[in-house]
């Protein structure tokens, strides 16, 4: 882990970026607990049959997938179980989710993927939910019968048609992934599959044509559709998005698409961004790193059983994600007190004072956190997607007001 006062550029900082600069203690003796994890993402194969061009843990600035071990071994399993019972039954928890994840999880083996649920249920006392999330290439019908009968849910990655699809998302040769794709969507969506499925994951590319790509997700009847934003910083901004321009291309994209999905009589499928963004309007409470204010209850547990935080803080920098901690020697209560956790956990006191100004910022919540990253001031920063998301939840929250004054008048 790095030192308080270690640049992630090399070099030194005369000051430590935040949340290292959170006291942690501070704000326990000022009454905040800490959110017991619920989501244990388990991180079994740390390869990939593919090399998508924008994926944060290979692409982007942290590289340490080169180090660790293919595999998650039995021995590691076993010891992550362990803890998870143990965090489960000091929080009195009734119900945890374990996702499987990579890299690629199919690349683990189904005899791997047996071994460790069944080795995750039997420790745990409590209700263990079980997904993971694949990009569909080896999925077959060996491996799905194993998933009926273990009862995990399949969420699926696919960016759109033939075109959108394998224009970023292709074999390191540069063979495109959309025909194994959509193979085995095809699978996942027969009749004695179909409960397993659980959505689809669509990375936004600004070349690919909004309504092609939502109705080329639509075609495989998805029971919920996540947009998620190109994963960037200010340091290194997504594509499309200049920090200082004013444009709006994010926002300009998903309107496109949320302005055709609201308008229809029966909406076939949930788009999560759009759920969420609805809902907290209304006053609810978020369930997405993309939005809100929630409390993070999500641990990654890696392939050599070190923990870390969202893995998608590996697109800020190399390290970001790290703990210093492991399951062999470290309990997930020891992970909670970390300062780096608790920003995610205290709501508006982690947000910067730009977005508590904000007219949408409590709804925002900043964007997605790894996206607030700007050497300096390390998470303290709103989003690099700030006008966009300022744009979008406008729009959708000028929308469902006409909507709700329309109704009102009709009824008085």
């Amino acid at each position: 882990m790095l030192g308080a006062h270690e640049s992630r550029h090399g070099g030194w900082s005369a000051l430590p970026e935040w949340p290292l600069t959170l006291d942690a203690a501070a704000l326990l003796a000022a009454g905040w607990r800490p959110t017991p994890f619920r989501q244990f993402i388990l991180k079994i194969h740390s390869r990939c049959d593919l090399a998508c061009s924008y994926c944060y843990m290979y692409e982007m600035a942290d590289q340490s997938w080169r180090s660790r071990p293919r595999r998650m071994s039995s021995e590691v399993v076993a010891v992550t179980a362990a803890r998870i019972a143990e965090h489960a039954r000091a929080h009195g928890l009734t119900s945890v989710e374990v996702i499987l994840h990579g890299g690629e999880p199919l690349l683990a083996g189904a005899k791997e993927i047996d071994e460790l649920v069944t080795t995750v249920r039997a420790a745990v006392d409590a209700e263990v939910t079980v997904s993971l999330q694949t990009n569909a290439t080896l999925l077959d019908e060996p491996y799905l019968r194993l998933f009926d009968r273990l009862g995990i849910g399949v969420g699926v990655s696919l960016d759109g048609g033939q075109e959108a699809h394998d224009r970023t998302r292709r074999t390191a040769d540069g063979r495109g992934s959309h025909h194994k794709v959509t193979a085995g969507l095809r699978l996942l969506t027969e009749p004695r599959f179909r409960h397993l499925f659980r959505g689809l994951l669509c990375a936004i590319d600004l070349r690919n044509e909004p309504l092609e790509t939502y109705e080329a997700l639509l075609a495989f009847g998805p029971p919920a559709i996540d947009f998620l934003l190109p994963h960037g910083t200010w340091a290194q901004p997504p594509p499309g998005r200049a920090p200082a321009d004013p444009a709006t291309p994010y926002a300009d994209w998903l309107i496109t698409v949320f302005d055709h999905w609201y308008s229809m009589p029966a909406r076939p499928t949930g788009v999560r961004l759009f759920d969420e963004i609805i809902l907290l309007l209304l006053g609810g409470a978020s369930a997405s790193e993309q939005i809100g204010l929630s409390p993070a209850a999500m641990v990654v547990v890696e392939t050599d059983g070190e923990i870390e935080q969202s893995d998608i803080l590996k697109s800020a920098y190399a390290g970001a994600p790290s703990t210093g901690l492991h399951v062999s020697r470290d309990s997930f209560d020891d992970v909670l007190r970390l300062p780096s956790v608790a920003a995610r956990q205290i709501g508006e006191l982690a947000l910067s004072p730009t977005c508590v100004a904000c007219p949408v910022g409590m709804v925002c919540g900043g964007g997605h956190y790894a996206h607030r990253y700007r050497p300096g001031n390390g998470f303290h920063n709103p989003s690099v997607y700030c006008s966009d998301l300022l744009r979008l939840i406008s729009h959708i929250g000028s929308t469902i007001q006409r909507d709700i004054t329309a109704v009102v008048k009709d009824a008085s």
